[in-house]
């Protein structure tokens, strides 16, 4: 066997435990209807959750910051790439959030694995919930500090992890919004046990921001947390619908990400036609609060509707992602299917995304669906 027959050989394999991942062509529509491999589609996929990605207060946003500053950066932010468009998203997101100072990327997953090392390194403790996105993952890989699991939201194990650690920093990681179940971790007990320990606390909101708290504010207002011990990082791909992400917090903790982010320091940065598009962005966010209302009433439409459904067990959300667990791979697969068929586009997730047997269908709502949308794929699934 030679060196490419092996990676024939892995690709085989995904394809025989049914992970084998496709791409396809999609146009935007209308809403939440897309034009899929040129077929048209109700999706709920997506994580557009307050339907701003074809806002034509964006759009028109992002033709002037065109017109104004072209299309590309064309260097680092620290060479040449920052420009006063850059400069007023960080500070009105700072002032949106009421954090002293606010820090943009050009991708969430960029964010994460440069910010994580620029808080801790070797010598210092990081301690991150089990079900923390990719990016934090890979972050706290990178940081090369000692990483400590502790099993989700489990405050107890977190709390005697925290106890048991000499380091000189510690870090505690995680989710505010979990990608795949849906749920919001206990965010005020995390910052209980961050001033008890002399840590940090980090939040990932990417899928709180714009959906959760007074205005869209997050996940830590919606608990009405303020410390400077919080650090938050948040994406602006999903329900601010544009492209890339900020970390709020203390001035001297994001001037030093800024310093020591890899990822921030040696990528190119976003032109700034999408920069202007998410200043838009933030004010429909806070005016539009129908948006956030609309999505708790899908919700809830959607868990009448499904508490007795054959196709699997709806976990409880109180946020735009209801996943359906299914169990088996193919079975979810092939529930997708008979969706698809019906011109409804779900995803199945599967491992290594979620636990082995945990394959689900990751709904996603927006408030760009209708009621009627949401009553066709309860009935498609009842």
């Amino acid at each position: 066997m030679t060196v490419l027959d092996t990676y024939t050989a892995e690709l085989d394999q995904l394809a025989a435990g049914h992970l084998l991942r496709t791409r396809r062509n999609v146009q935007a529509m209308r809403g939440a209807h897309l034009r899929v491999n040129g077929r048209a589609m109700l999706a709920f996929c997506g994580n557009d959750y307050l339907g701003l990605a074809q806002h034509p207060a964006l759009i028109e946003a992002a033709q002037r910051g065109a017109a104004q500053w072209g299309i590309g950066s064309t260097a680092s932010p620290l060479v040449c790439g920052h420009c006063e468009s850059h400069e007023a998203l960080e500070r009105e997101i700072a002032h949106f959030l009421d954090q002293p100072r606010a820090l943009y990327f050009y991708a969430g997953f960029a964010a994460n694995v440069g910010l994580v090392p620029a808080l801790v390194g070797r010598g210092d403790a990081l301690f991150c919930d089990a079900l923390n996105h990719a990016s934090l993952i890979d972050g706290a890989r990178l940081s090369r500090a000692e990483i400590h699991i502790y099993p989700h939201a489990d405050l107890a194990a977190l709390d005697r992890e925290l106890s048991q650690s000499p380091a000189r920093r510690k870090l505690i990681a995680s989710d505010a919004v979990f990608s795949m179940d849906g749920d919001i971790a206990p965010l005020p007990e995390l910052l209980r046990l961050a001033e008890r320990h002399d840590a940090l606390l980090l939040i990932d909101d990417a899928h709180g921001f714009g959906v959760l708290g007074p205005g869209g504010r997050g996940s830590a207002a919606h608990f009405g947390l303020r410390s400077p011990r919080l650090v938050v990082m948040g994406t602006l791909s999903k329900a601010a619908g544009g492209a890339g992400a900020f970390v709020a917090g203390e001035a001297a903790l994001i001037e030093l990400v800024m310093q020591r982010a890899r990822s921030y320091i040696f990528a190119t940065g976003a032109p700034a036609m999408v920069t202007e598009a998410l200043r838009a962005s933030l004010e429909v966010i806070e005016a539009d609060d129908w948006r956030r209302a609309r999505l708790r009433s899908h919700a809830a439409q959607l868990a009448e509707a499904l508490a007795a459904s054959p196709a699997g067990r709806l976990l409880a959300s109180p946020t735009p992602i209801q996943p359906l667990i299914v169990g088996e791979n193919q079975a979810a697969l092939d529930l997708m299917a008979r969706l698809w068929d019906q011109d409804l586009w779900v995803p199945a997730i599967r491992p290594p995304t979620v636990p082995a047997g945990t394959a689900r269908l990751r709904i996603s709502l927006s408030a760009a669906h209708s009621d009627d949308d949401v009553r066709r794929l309860a009935q498609a699934l009842a």
